[in-house]
């Protein structure tokens, strides 16, 4: 990947130290990784193009020049001229639009790393959903952004701000992009981004809304210094988040929701091996590694469990609360290392420091940064037993031999369930595919037709089931959800299912039905994965339509299944 090249200034040899200077760069921006500019028929709407950028990590270097590390903070201004109709935002905290110019003006009062430098442009319009608070969306997506979220993002910055101080960067704004926006959300001050296709999943939308609020206070006020200790911000964030769950939706909801995302770093783990390196939460960043690549369920689920026990020390989290409200007043709009943080959290708790709990046999601070495999230490999840028990105890029903408890197992009635319940269970079922045909034959008789109905975090898990057991009287649903998707995050976990496994010129022939209305770049992510094993995919005619393509093409077995390849789903669960 091409990272591109220092600019270097030589200033001039009279300049004193400390003196003020300026410099100024004029340039042009080429194509590149932070800009995404999407045709009309790539929007809900249809009706107008769209731009937006995403800076993290290392790719706004492509949209301004910038010192692109984040140990370096500074404010910014800009000037944005756009045609009549196009709505333009930024992550800033001051905003103005001269109508007769077609001229927005910004400006960020606080100091930020590049990375949270960011823009969007398009159809958009808004609706305030509370005091300091509004919604964005594309017309069509407005009215359901509103039903989603209206009066209770106030009630979780309340609760934030109850737990960590105050809010500091004014508004609280959030923007839906359409389904091309490569991840699921994104903490750009001031105006979140996250992905308009989480918007029917009610459970998971508040979950990675709360997490990027979260980040106002940990990753945004104060960041990781270097991309080597990203836990700083995401394993604080999703302490965070869930002590924001807790206190809004209680200690059970949060556990569920922990189990879960402790569930998928395990099953990282078993895919990637306990030695792997970038199980470490201080990983070692190679020259030429895109920091990005580093992302992964250690970095927010092995830091929230050293976050978590760093907490039980305290003996309360209310005390940990009290720490992290003066670690941010201390720390606020810097960037820190992890030593910053325990040196503080020693500094805090001297009581602490006299037991030295740094040195705890087993139990290491060092330990905890630098070893690779699953957390030393793991969260009491019991509180959440009222939701998670009936997922083992169904899951087991299932999975028993000999299958005689079909009868126990199909009076379950899933649509009472909440999303992460069904998820966890559809999860647990992945991990132990392929099941026995009767399994996966009577799974479907009892809960194929309830799953049609359920958002799209739940029916995507089922239809994994249903490629990696080659259950052909459901892949008509496969090709359905394939039809209908064009976000990076419910299109390439099937993909990767079918390749791996004996339907792939079942999988190029959705593809070469649905690649128009894909983003170039998932259009050429998917395009790899079904060249995977083949000699690369000729150059697509676009026109073609395949009138007389028999409704599954079932015959390619070039890659014979494995079930063990590492999917997206598996790696990226988390915003």
């Amino acid at each position: 990947t091409d990272y591109g090249s220092s600019l270097t200034v030589s200033l001039p040899a009279a300049l004193q130290p400390h003196q003020p200077f300026q410099i100024i760069v004029r340039y042009t921006t080429a194509d590149g990784p932070a800009i995404w500019w999407l045709d009309p028929e790539l929007t809900y709407g249809n009706a107008k193009p769209f731009v937006f950028t995403q800076g993290h990590s290392v790719c706004n270097r492509s949209f301004f020049p910038c010192f692109d590390t984040p140990a370096v903070k500074c404010t910014y201004s800009a000037t944005v001229k756009a045609p009549t109709g196009i709505q333009v935002l930024m992550s800033a905290t001051q905003s103005s639009y001269l109508e007769e110019e077609g001229v927005y003006q910004f400006y960020m009062e606080y100091p930020v790393p590049a990375y949270l430098v960011a823009l969007v442009a398009g159809d958009l319009i808004h609706a305030d959903i509370g005091p300091r608070s509004r919604v964005w969306a594309e017309p069509c997506l407005l009215p359901t952004a509103i039903s989603k979220l209206s009066g209770i993002v106030e009630r979780w910055l309340t609760a934030a701000e109850s737990l960590y101080g105050p809010y500091i960067w004014g508004r609280y704004d959030i923007v839906f992009l359409p389904p091309s926006f490569p991840i699921v959300a994104m903490e750009n001050p001031c105006l979140t981004f996250i992905i308009s296709s989480i918007l029917e999943s009610d459970e998971f939308l508040i979950i990675d809304v709360i997490h990027e609020v979260a980040h106002s206070w940990f990753g945004n006020a104060v960041t990781n210094a270097t991309w080597e200790e990203m836990w700083l911000s995401e394993g604080l964030a999703t302490y965070a988040q869930r002590r924001i769950t807790t206190e809004t939706y209680g200690a059970a909801f949060t556990c569920l929701e922990t189990a879960f995302r402790l569930d998928a770093l395990h099953r990282q783990m078993k895919l990637l091996g306990e030695d792997n390196p970038v199980s470490k939460l201080q990983v070692k960043l190679e020259p030429g590694v895109n920091p990005s690549n580093l992302m992964n369920l250690f970095t927010y689920e092995k830091g929230y469990c050293f976050v978590y026990y760093l907490s039980q020390l305290c003996g309360d989290p209310r005390h940990f609360d009290s720490f992290l409200r003066a670690y941010i007043e201390k720390y606020k709009f810097t960037s820190v290392v992890a030593q910053d943080l325990l040196d503080s959290f020693l500094n805090f708790f001297p009581e602490l420091k006299e037991q030295c709990v740094e040195s705890k046999a087993g139990l290491e601070f060092e330990r905890w940064l630098n070893a690779t495999g699953p957390p030393l230490a793991e969260p009491d999840l019991s509180q959440g037993s009222s939701l998670t028990r009936p997922v083992e105890t169904l899951f087991k029903l299932w999975t028993t031999e000999p299958l005689d408890s079909v009868a126990a197992a199909s009076s379950v009635d899933l649509s009472k369930w909440r999303t992460f319940q069904t998820v966890l269970f559809l999860d647990r079922l992945l991990d132990g595919s392929p099941l026995p045909h009767e399994v996966i034959k009577k799974l479907s008789e009892c809960y194929s037709s309830q799953l049609d109905s359920m958002n799209a975090e739940i029916r995507i898990r089922w239809l994994q089931i249903v490629v990696r057991n080659d259950y052909y009287p459901d892949l008509y649903k496969v090709r359905r959800f394939l039809e209908n998707q064009m976000s990076r995050m419910y299109t390439i976990p099937l993909y990767e299912d079918l390749c791996t496994g004996t339907l792939k010129s079942f999988a190029l022939e959705i593809f070469y039905q649905t690649q128009n209305q894909l983003h170039p770049n998932l259009r050429k992510t998917i395009q790899q994965i079904l060249s995977q094993g083949l000699n690369p995919l000729p150059a697509i005619d676009t026109t073609v339509v395949t009138t007389d393509t028999p409704a599954m093409v079932l015959e390619d077995k070039v890659s014979e299944a494995t079930n063990g390849a590492i999917s997206l789903r598996d790696v990226n669960v988390s915003a």
